[in-house]
């Protein structure tokens, strides 16, 4: 059994980037945990009850998932290029030395979304072999509506190097993104039924099998 810890910069990363992965990593007796970065505050403009059914959204999640543990943070949504480095490192790797993963599940660095990059950046910070000598695996996951709008020509683009089939998964993966109100929209809009399904099949295309998410290897150690 493998511990596996997917971190979120928001709530939904983890279902669009890996949700699949993550109900087959369930299903094969691994222990599966959430940590988000961000959260929802009044003082962001947010009002009490969307911040209230915001959490009502992760406990459904959490539950759908069957998530062994599930930690907020809470920092700023969309803030975290102004939380000192130093704080947000601190913050995760609390959390991956309690939890010990094995694998560990993080947004890709250059998606569009500067809360993904700090993320990324806090995270790499926590998986040095010497500190966490735990974790043995690594992968970036895509994001629908931020990974596809890496446009800088100077950032490297999404280049997968790793398939996992979630042929068995895709429509649980959909139903749980329907969970999250107000994240999910009309074809063409990024996130809808039709994207999701789409990008699932392309990667599943490329690795013959029918539903497939792609992730950027950056550590596997066998």
């Amino acid at each position: 059994m493998s511990t596996v810890l997917v971190v979120a910069p928001h709530p939904d990363d983890e279902t669009l980037g890996c949700g699949g992965t993550l109900l087959r990593h369930c299903d094969e007796g691994d222990q599966i945990n959430w940590l988000i970065v961000t959260s929802m505050l009044e003082d962001a403009g947010f009002k009490k009850d969307r911040i209230l059914s915001r959490q009502q959204e992760i406990e459904m999640v959490s539950r759908k998932y069957g998530f062994s543990s599930v930690q907020q943070l809470g920092f700023r949504t969309a803030g975290l290029d102004s939380v000192p480095r130093k704080i947000l490192i601190g913050e995760i790797s609390a959390f991956v030395a309690q939890i010990r993963p094995n694998i560990l599940y993080v947004p890709f660095r250059n998606d569009v979304h500067s809360d993904h990059g700090a993320v990324f950046d806090a995270v790499a910070a926590c998986s040095k072999s010497f500190r966490y000598p735990c974790v043995n695996k690594i992968r970036a996951y895509e994001t629908l509506s931020e990974t596809e709008f890496n446009v800088r020509p100077d950032n490297a683009v999404f280049r997968p190097n790793l398939w996992i089939d979630i042929s068995g998964y895709l429509e649980k993966k959909i139903e749980i993104m329907r969970m999250y109100d107000g994240e999910m929209g009309e074809f063409p809009f990024p996130r809808s039924d039709t994207n999701i399904r789409a990008l699932a099949t392309y990667r599943g295309a490329l690795a013959g099998v029918q539903a497939a998410e792609a992730f950027v290897s950056l550590k596997e150690l066998l």
